[in-house]
């Protein structure tokens, strides 16, 4: 197999932190807890899209979830509240151990990326905002090719985007499911154990998972450099 080049890293929750969004689903249903609520509906829109193909943008999707969570909450949005989710989306804060990591990396001959459900915009927007921006040579979209990970379509073209074999590929994730996904498209994958998050027991296993993203860095160093 050939040797590690590019890892490409996931967004949200991987890099960045989404209890940021825990005051306004407090303000808006009386319990941050419904964040993960929201965000499971969302995954779901995610993989329906993806299985039936019929795609829509993530914005579009995470509209959609949050109208769904509040017809099952018995709550009433008008358009503020959607917007304002829509803005506090774009403004999350990265997670504090990864800007440390990342300064890591950058000092080995590793190329750093992202790979994201979101759009290229809402991206570059989020990365921006984070502050975490400049580590990384490209900030990638499953929407430029309509098919939202873990489909194997968003990884290759990942590969195609970055001019590597998607052997040559690392993706970290705190999702199971893009692990999944990246494994199946060829490529190699590292695990962040993020709060609430596991891998699946019976699924193909990653050859790096760590409780943080210090312990996954060391662990490519050691494996990939």
């Amino acid at each position: 197999m050939s040797r590690t080049k590019v890892i490409l890293f996931d967004a949200n929750e991987t890099l960045l932190d989404l209890a940021a969004l825990d005051p306004y689903f407090a303000s808006t249903f009386g319990d941050p807890a419904v964040r993960g609520v929201w965000f499971q509906q969302l995954l779901e829109l995610f993989l329906t899209a993806t299985i039936i193909d019929e795609y829509a943008p993530f914005p579009v999707l995470a509209d959609a979830a949050l109208a769904m969570v509040a017809t099952t909450h018995g709550i009433a949005l008008d358009e503020h509240r959607t917007t304002a989710l829509r803005q506090a989306i774009l403004a999350l804060r990265a997670h504090p151990d990864v800007r440390p990591a990342l300064e890591v990396l950058r000092a080995t001959p590793l190329r750093l990326a992202v790979l994201t459900n979101s759009t290229a915009t809402s991206a570059a927007t989020q990365m921006t905002h984070a502050g975490i921006d400049g580590y990384f040579e490209a900030v990638l979209s499953a929407d430029a090719v309509r098919r939202y990970k873990p489909a194997r379509d968003a990884y290759v073209y990942a590969s195609e985007q970055l001019a590597v074999e998607p052997s040559e590929i690392r993706l970290v994730a705190a999702h199971g499911w893009d692990v999944a996904g990246a494994l199946a498209a060829g490529c190699r994958a590292a695990f962040v154990g993020r709060e609430g998050k596991a891998l699946n027991p019976q699924g193909k296993q990653p050859d790096i998972i760590g409780t943080g993203m210090h312990d996954v860095v060391s662990q490519i160093i050691e494996r990939d450099i």
